[in-house]
């Protein structure tokens, strides 16, 4: 583009975006110095994390160096898209950052500490207490999803991707154990009142 006589700073933001696709570095410098603090601050809203958001906006330059013939002035403009692209990988980084795979041993014996015990009695409040028995009072499999869901903040689909049952089913589990820990607690309620 300066080739033809236009500084790069005034290139329109399409043809800047076009001029990607020839892997001139010095348009690839120009758009992302053009585009770099919308990136970072649609991503650092996002993750609330500096060093992530700094992570995600490579990712995003990367991606739309990759993917720049696929863009589609119709859908919106440069800037719209790339923040888009940057959001996406933002979400995806969150959700990354909840679905940290879990060793079934840890998830056994977290089991065991959310059980019943007598040690856990005594140095527990009452209510947590109550909690920990209605839990280690479900079905194993009911428990194991409801930890899954309620304490490792897993979505139903990792929870069955992670138990390998069908999504149904781990609803079905997470739904049942939750209806069974608050009806625990109520009747534990009641017989306290």
């Amino acid at each position: 583009m300066r080739r033809i006589g236009i500084p790069l700073e005034r290139v329109p933001d399409e043809a800047l975006l076009a001029g990607l696709m020839t892997g001139d570095p010095e348009i690839a410098v120009a758009f992302v110095r053009r585009f770099q603090h919308r990136v970072f601050g649609v991503a650092v809203a996002v993750v609330g994390d500096i060093q992530l958001a700094e992570d995600i906006a490579q990712q995003t330059f990367e991606r739309a160096c990759r993917h720049a013939q696929v863009y589609d002035p119709r859908r919106g403009s440069v800037p719209t898209w790339l923040s888009a692209i940057a959001h996406n990988l933002a979400i995806d980084a969150v959700r990354a950052r909840k679905a940290t795979p879990v060793d079934p041993a840890d998830l056994e014996n977290m089991m065991e500490t959310v059980a019943d015990t007598p040690e856990r009695h005594a140095l527990s409040a009452e209510a947590a207490a109550d909690l920990r028995r209605a839990v280690g009072k479900l079905p194993r499999e009911q428990a194991r999803a409801l930890v899954m869901a309620g304490i490792y903040g897993m979505t139903a689909q990792q929870v069955a991707d992670f138990e390998q049952i069908p999504l149904g089913t781990a609803k079905t589990r997470i739904r049942a154990a939750m209806g069974k820990v608050r009806a625990s607690l109520a009747t534990r309620q009641v017989d306290h009142d």
